[in-house]
């Protein structure tokens, strides 16, 4: 049945439509009655089994009961991607940031005419809310400012239920646009670091191409992981960024008050660039992950013993 309904979907654009309307609506609707509710609806729908809290075992449950249940005034500022700059500048590592032209409450504020030929627009207060500008010459600003005026009013805890998104303001900021000279975005380098220890590294190359490839690295980048499905029978390997130790070493600095942050990076010409700080990965259900990895790093969370049940 739920086949049929996809391929129907596939060849009707409105029938598409109706039904993503529908499906966000009713995920309003479940985030407002209760967030834990709508955690289980997404869980049923994606894994196809209920998920309770108190039995949390593996990685992505044990971050569904951090997402809903631990709270710490750092999280909402470190996930917002404008205030979670003072706390990088605090921690030492200003040197890490990328240069910041401007921040903004709507589009209205952006002068365009003052940006420079390449940079990144991005909204505050949620994931994936972002505009890259490779050419002036062929940049739309009015495509990018309905873009943006769109997420500034969307409230992404109501769809995902990660809370901490919903009492981050909602703002515009502009970075330079890190990149090579041809306008390739650059190897991205996700840490996942536990209680202040980096355990792994995920590198993500063909970012921007469709075509995405997502590799596993131990802590010293000695071993490939077999942490991602998609890259299980690829025979390929990611070479060691040229300043790891310094990104580890920032990691691990920046991840200390957290039972679980994932720290992401760019490596540029022997240097790291700080991205951003993130504690629900893909809203904390992800079918990327091997067994093995929600088992390891599910045993790396340590939830208060009072809240796992048998």
């Amino acid at each position: 049945m739920k086949e049929k309904l996809s391929k129907v979907l596939k060849k009707s654009d409105i029938l598409a439509r109706t039904y993503d309307r529908l499906e966000l609506s009713s995920r309003r609707v479940l985030f407002h009655l209760s967030p834990l509710l709508l955690v289980e609806y997404l869980y049923l729908k994606h894994r196809g089994r209920f998920y309770r809290p108190r039995r949390s075992r593996t990685f992505e449950q044990k971050l569904l009961w951090l997402m809903l249940y631990w709270r710490h005034p750092l999280k909402s500022r470190c996930a917002d991607k404008y205030a979670v700059r003072s706390y990088v500048e605090e921690n030492g590592l200003a040197d890490t940031l990328p240069e910041l032209y401007g921040v903004y409450s709507s589009s209205a504020e952006i002068d365009w005419a003052g940006l420079p030929e390449r940079f990144v627009l991005k909204c505050t207060h949620g994931s994936g809310f972002n505009v890259f500008c490779r050419d002036r010459g062929t940049f739309d600003p009015e495509g990018a400012k309905r873009k943006l005026d769109a997420w500034l009013k969307t409230d992404i805890s109501e769809f995902s239920s990660e809370i901490h998104y919903g009492a981050i303001r909602p703002r515009i900021i502009c970075e330079a646009y890190l990149g090579d000279p041809a306008g390739n975005l650059p190897t991205d380098y996700k840490v996942y670091c536990f209680d202040g220890r980096a355990h792994c590294t995920m590198a993500c190359t063909g970012r921007g191409t469709g075509r995405t490839k997502f590799d596993f690295y131990d802590r010293n980048w000695k071993n490939k992981l077999p942490y991602s499905r998609s890259s299980l029978l690829a025979d390929r390997t990611i070479p060691r960024p040229e300043a790891y130790d310094e990104m580890i070493a920032a990691a691990e600095k920046l991840s200390k008050p957290f039972p679980f942050v994932r720290m992401d990076f760019y490596g540029i010409g022997g240097q790291i660039f700080f991205s951003e700080m993130t504690f629900t990965p893909n809203a904390c259900i992800d079918k990327g992950y091997t067994d093995l990895a929600q088992q390891v790093m599910g045993d790396l969370i340590h939830l208060p013993k009072e809240y796992m049940g048998s």
